[in-house]
């Protein structure tokens, strides 16, 4: 009865043979330490929390025991790896140049570099306010202050006498997002007015004292509820993601996400 069989066995290895004809073995073989390769539990932790993992520097050695629970699964690798978001997705304007990060963009995966010139994946650097009394940022000087410097109109304005701006009395009117402070702005009516707009960085950069702090506002000012921190419509040329705010406290002006939430301080004349 053996030998019955032997020859349909003979005929289903001929046939299967040829989808064995791909080369199985290792690049090297199994006691070479050139055949030593990362584990699922060293690109678990790459993915964590950056450890880098170290291969196998010896020959292979066999398990002295069984399989532990405590390792990671392929799942766990998948949960840790990045995802693809067109619409959050940093790009290589939005990230300092020279800086390397991981693009999740459609047609940009991977490691990409920054272009980002003065920018970068957090925030622009800071620069100095652009209109001020005194001495300005290129050693020049600026237009010597009005007295008073401010003229409270009595209807929750104020008139800033020096720049012929008029602001709200009410220095924190909303708090939104950049796109928001600007359709916030633009359809406010308020003290008798619709043509209120979100101040620009020189806008509000011109209120700036540089001798005070917290807030960095001429002495004697009559604007109540100063905050810390103030949208500017200036959309920040190095990087879609961001736009221009001003720190009243310290009186410098930096660069916000713009899905974050900031104050609103509305202005009427200018631009």
């Amino acid at each position: 009865m053996k030998f019955k069989f032997f020859p349909m066995m003979l005929a289903l290895l001929m046939v299967s043979g040829p989808a064995l004809s791909a080369d199985l073995d290792s690049p090297s073989a199994p006691t070479d330490p050139g055949s030593a390769m990362f584990t699922i539990e060293d690109i678990y932790n790459r993915l964590n929390d950056g450890t880098e993992g170290t291969r196998r520097s010896g020959p292979f050695a066999g398990p002295t025991s069984g399989p532990s629970s405590a390792g990671h699964t392929l799942d766990d690798v998948m949960d840790k790896s990045p995802q693809k978001d067109d619409a959050n997705g940093a790009t290589a304007d939005d990230v300092a140049e020279g800086k390397k990060f991981w693009g999740l963009t459609g047609g940009k995966w991977g490691l990409q570099t920054g272009t980002a010139a003065g920018g970068g994946s957090s925030y622009p650097a800071p620069f100095l306010p652009l209109a001020k009394t005194g001495d300005s940022a290129d050693g020049g000087k600026g237009a010597a202050w009005p007295d008073p410097r401010f003229t409270d109109n009595g209807d929750e304005t104020v008139t800033d006498n020096l720049t012929s701006l008029m602001w709200t009395k009410n220095a924190n009117m909303a708090i939104n997002s950049w796109e928001e402070a600007k359709s916030y702005c633009e359809d406010l009516s308020y003290a008798g007015h619709d043509d209120w707009h979100l101040p620009d960085r020189n806008e509000l950069s011109s209120l700036i004292d540089r001798s005070k702090h917290n807030p960095a506002l001429p002495g004697g000012h009559p604007f109540s509820d100063v905050q810390n921190g103030y949208w500017s419509s200036t959309a920040y040329s190095g990087g879609t993601s961001f736009a221009w705010f001003v720190s009243l406290n310290v009186g410098v002006v930096n660069g916000g996400v713009k899905t974050d939430t900031v104050v609103v301080w509305p202005v009427r004349g200018g631009q």
